[in-house]
């Protein structure tokens, strides 16, 4: 049994911890601390990278009494978390508390975790040592030579111990004994996998006995930006001390030096003249070096300035977008704990793609991630540890006899909501949980306040509102003004409190459509609209981003927002470490499926079609044809687009017929245009595709790195479609039966099924075109987005309709058949869903497929429709000419290219974690097969599928998928958009197919 019940108990939150501080490292020399490598300090013992030895318990309570004297029953690699080592299990919740919520109470049967190791230390006796955990979940004891050191929590803080005191020369026995839950663990309901250990860096440093224990750096530049005032204010562990102080400018020339500086109760002040600023596009970086006794710690800082104006965030005074994303410490292999290169992999990915800022959620990175986003320019939002959603799934008052209440009605609607918010903001007023909520303020805004990247303090997420919040967003102006505050739980109104807003600087909300940030944003504002979640980036997904882009530019006082979110989160299968698995694959009785695969790339960091959506909506040059001329416009803030290499290439019917490159010299947020000397119209698709390239390296991009694409289509109402002979006259044979319909000639061969309407064999020169009756289709196996109206669609029958025919008839002319047909989508059990007449024209070497459709406005929009063509596997590949060549969609084409491209079934499908609707192209002007060229009387959107519609519905994951033995194309007259609507608005009515009527007409041409 533990001595203590600290872990139950919300005001101990740590017992004999120093008090939180700015995280840097002190080095021996001047030369160590210019590299600034952490595990290269003389001052530095690194415990973690390494196995301790390790004792795992079902619960707290089967520790034996003298369990400090025990051995280790195995080892564990730390930091890690216990879950992947075959401890415990993964258990992924998104909302629902993981225990029964009696706060501050956790479960008797809470499992934990001893770590032990020794270590050998020189024990020098004019030196204090501190002990520093940088993340540890949830809780922990710390023992040193058998002795108890203290207690700590908040996951994602550092907890430092002095424990000089209790070392001893020679060798040293550490013992951490870790709890899974505590009453911290109400306030970390994070969205994502739960799991337990020391999943960050342990190490001891050796300090001087009067050590600095604190330094707050501050910035402030002249209006004009030319000049800066540089502020800096240290604290020592008992007494101000005397500190030299050198300041180095980006290029490594010491601009600043001064000796023997007091800097506690006079803090020094410096004026910097020829200020080079930070910004994310340069992010230059001053070095200020910091000495006494025998300690130099150097850190690196930059001059920018972060304001609202008049409701417009600035800056260096320009108004900026947020091109964000949420970004979780997550990998499938080591969980939380993420190392340098795991990091440095991620800042890369963004960068190459036109991502420019990060809301760390929900909590704080690692002390050092913030110090690579300083060094390769993202701003970021960082955000306290703090996120209790948990509440809301608690149950609202009922009515007495409510079973024969109108559920519907408005007010007892309003009372639910208000009951549900109440039950949300239950920690933000408890006042039993104020110090934990403004612990964890401090935890996060003290560690990280000398960070330059750091734009905005979060104050957590999802967590409601009250006057523990409101108390810890006062805290933070105060002790850090020049900063912003952000918190966008703070919409949420109590029913018992009016809400305090004075201390937040931005109006946020998540997933609101973009007709929410319209309404805002057209009125006079004093706050900028942020929304700091949105575009939910689950499979196939993205589909609204061309959308926000669009409304963020159209408004100052929009400043842009954070995708939701980077990665995927799947955890590798405790049997098969070959394969992932997400919510519901480890055994857990309670969890949310896969709704933690939501990310722009997979666990693996590889990239989704979402992201390369994003990468192009958010490309820093666009360019439009307007008078004649091609303007440019430039969307870097702080960027000349003279640095930019701009190459062209023009296209007819999809082959290159010039290639150039044109100069443009054009400032932050102008416009300008060049000529262009247009090809004349001639019937041809001429296209005009420019491509943006950066001309110089950074830390993460290459020379000559793509930033992004435009294509200008010139003349928009013609289309590419492959010349062939005229048909010739031909004389056909009819064949009728009561089921059968079959029109025929020497090469041509086409049997009607008369029950369904539909061609159930299609022959050309004896050799099969189809292997399945051409049926019509209206199903797509739903996306992760179509989570919602997919019941809609599953109510209406969609996912099980079928075509019949009330009657059929056949007529013949002088060089063509026609078969005419009544017929109907239906499926049991549910009314007729949508109803068409077709005309099958069918000529020597050609068939016509004309359809007039109506379908019932009372139903849910149709995920699709068109013809879906069974093809035989020996000939897979298919020309097309459309949007390719990757997946694109009525919503989601803009990393795509209208051209003519090459691919196959298998390469054509993209693989989504849990399968899905994928690999369609949209504005196709033809589909062309070996046997067979597919054209129709407007652009329309194919897929080509190893993989059958029922496969791809029913699978609950990629490796669980088996191919058909045939082929499936399907031809659309439309596809319904991808949106974002798994978590977020619903799918925008004019990427809807919600037509009540319409006409479509496919040709097959027999090659």
């Amino acid at each position: 049994m533990l001595p203590t019940n600290y872990f139950q108990d919300p005001e101990i939150i740590h017992v004999n911890t120093t008090p939180h501080h700015a995280y840097f490292i002190p080095f021996e020399n001047e030369q160590k601390c210019a590299k600034s490598e952490r595990n290269t300090s003389a001052y530095v013992t690194l415990l973690s990278q390494c196995n301790w030895g390790f004792s795992y318990f079902e619960s707290y309570q089967d520790l034996p009494e003298n369990f400090l004297q025990q051995s280790a029953q195995a080892n564990i690699p730390v930091p890690s978390n216990w879950q992947n080592h075959g401890y415990d299990q993964h258990q992924y919740t998104n909302i629902n508390y993981p225990f029964p919520f009696d706060p501050p109470y956790v479960p008797t049967q809470n499992p934990c975790g001893l770590y032990q190791r020794e270590f050998d230390l020189n024990l020098k006796s004019d030196k204090r040592y501190l002990i520093n955990f940088e993340g540890v979940d949830s809780c922990f004891f710390l023992y040193i030579n058998q002795k108890v050191v203290g207690y700590s929590q908040v996951s994602h803080a550092t907890s430092e111990f002095d424990i000089s005191d209790l070392l001893q020369d020679g060798t040293n026995h550490i013992a951490v004994l870790v709890l899974k839950w505590c009453d911290g663990s109400y306030l970390e309901d994070q969205d994502k996998f739960r799991m337990s250990g020391i999943f960050r860096d342990v190490y001891l440093l050796e300090r001087e006995q009067n050590y600095l224990q604190d330094l707050f750096i501050k910035t402030q530049l002249s209006e004009d930006l030319r000049s800066a005032t540089l502020t800096v204010d240290t604290l020592f562990s008992e007494h101000s001390q005397p500190i030299d102080l050198q300041l180095f400018n980006p290029q490594g020339e010491l601009i600043l030096e001064q000796q023997a500086v007091y800097l506690l109760e006079e803090f020094a002040n410096f004026q910097i003249a020829d200020v080079q600023l930070w910004n994310t596009e340069n992010p230059a970086l001053y070095s200020l070096r910091l000495h006494y006794a025998n300690e130099w710690i150097e850190q690196k800082i930059g001059f920018r300035k972060i304001a609202v104006e008049n409701g417009v965030l600035l800056f260096n005074n320009q108004p900026i977008k947020f091109k964000g994303v949420n970004r979780h410490d997550s990998d499938p292999k080591t969980g939380y704990s993420i190392s340098y290169e795991q990091a440095i992999k991620d800042l890369t990915l963004m960068k190459q793609h036109n991502i420019n800022a990060i809301r760390t959620a929900h909590y704080p990175n690692a002390p050092w991630f913030t110090e690579l986003c300083d060094k390769y320019g993202f701003y970021v939002i960082s955000e306290s540890d703090i996120e209790s959603h948990g509440p809301v799934m608690l149950p609202v008052p009922q009515p007495e006899n409510s079973i024969f209440l109108n559920v519907s009605n408005e007010n007892w609607d309003k009372q639910i909501e208000q009951d549900t918010i109440d039950n949300f903001c239950y920690f933000a007023r408890d006042p039993n949980f104020k110090a934990a909520i403004l612990d964890r303020t401090f935890a996060n805004i003290e560690r990280d306040k000398n960070r330059t990247s750091i734009l905005v303090w979060s104050l957590g997420n999802e967590s409601g509102y009250g006057e523990n919040f409101e108390e810890a967003a006062k805290w933070v102006k105060d002790r850090d003004p020049e900063r912003l505050v952000h918190y966008e739980s703070s919409i949420y109104q109590h029913s018992q409190h009016k809400n305090d807003l004075t201390n937040l600087d931005f109006y946020s909300e998540m997933y609101s459509d973009t007709d929410v940030v319209e309404e805002y944003c057209s009125k006079p504002q004093s706050k900028p609209f942020l929304i700091c979640e949105y575009s939910h980036a689950m499979g196939n997904s993205n589909g609204d981003l061309e959308d926000y882009w669009q409304t963020f530019q159209k408004y100052d006082t929009a400043c842009g927002g954070f995708i939701w979110e980077w990665c995927d989160h799947a955890n590798q299968l405790p049997n098969d470490p070959q394969k992932l698995g997400y919510g519901g694959d480890f055994k857990e009785t309670m969890h949310d499926g896969n709704f933690c695969v939501d990310g722009l790339v997979s666990p693996t960091r590889v990239p989704h079609s979402n992201l390369l959506e994003l990468k192009n909506v958010n490309r820093p040059v666009r360019a439009c044809l307007k008078d004649g001329k091609i303007e440019f416009t430039n969307y870097f803030d702080f960027t000349n687009l003279s640095e930019i290499t701009i190459k062209y290439c023009l296209s007819e019917n999809g082959y290159a017929i010039k290639h150039g490159e044109i100069q443009v010299d054009c400032e932050p947020h102008q416009s300008t245009s060049v000529p262009f000397v247009l090809p004349k119209r001639n019937g041809n698709v001429w296209l005009l595709d420019i491509t943006y390239f950066a001309k110089n390296a950074t830390e993460l991009t290459a020379c000559d790195h793509e930033l992004g694409f435009d294509q200008i289509t010139l003349f928009d109402d013609v289309m590419v479609t492959p010349i062939f002979n005229k048909a010739q006259p031909s004389n056909f044979m009819i064949e009728e039966t009561s089921q059968k319909l079959i029109v025929k000639n020497e090469k041509l061969y086409c049997e009607f099924d008369k029950n369904k309407g539909i061609l159930a064999q299609l022959q050309h020169r004896g050799k099969a075109i189809i292997e399945q009756p051409l049926n019509f289709n209206v199903w797509r196996a739903p996306t992760d987005n179509d989570r919602l109206v997919r019941e809609l669609w599953q109510n209406a029958g969609y996912h099980n309709a079928d075509s019949r025919a009330y009657q059929m008839s056949v007529e013949q002319f002088n060089n063509k058949v026609v078969v005419f047909a009544d017929c109907a989508m239906v499926a049991t059990a549910r009314e007729r869903i949508i109803t068409f007449n077709v005309q099958y024209h069918i000529h020597a070497n050609n068939i016509e497929i004309i359809v007039l459709a109506e379908r019932k406005p009372h139903l849910p929009f149709l995920p699709r429709f068109g013809l879906a063509f069974s093809l035989n596997k020996q000939a897979e590949k298919v020309e097309y000419f459309g949007y390719g060549e990757g997946e694109s969609y009525i919503d989601k084409h803009h990393s795509s290219k209208l051209g003519r491209y090459v691919t196959t079934a298998t390469q054509n499908h993209t693989d989504y974690f849990k399968p899905q609707e994928n690999g369609s192209h949209y504005g196709c002007h033809y589909v062309k097969t070996d046997n067979l060229l597919i054209t129709a009387n407007q652009p329309f959107s194919f897929n080509y599928s190893p993989y059958s519609l029922e496969e791809l519905t029913n699978k609950a994951h990629n490796y669980d998928l088996q191919a058909s033995p045939f082929n499936h194309l399907y031809i659309d007259y439309k596809m319904s958009g991808i949106g974002s609507n798994s978590c977020g608005p619903n799918l925008k009515d004019k990427y809807r197919l919600n037509e009540t009527e319409f006409d479509w007409a496919v040709k097959l041409d027999f090659i």
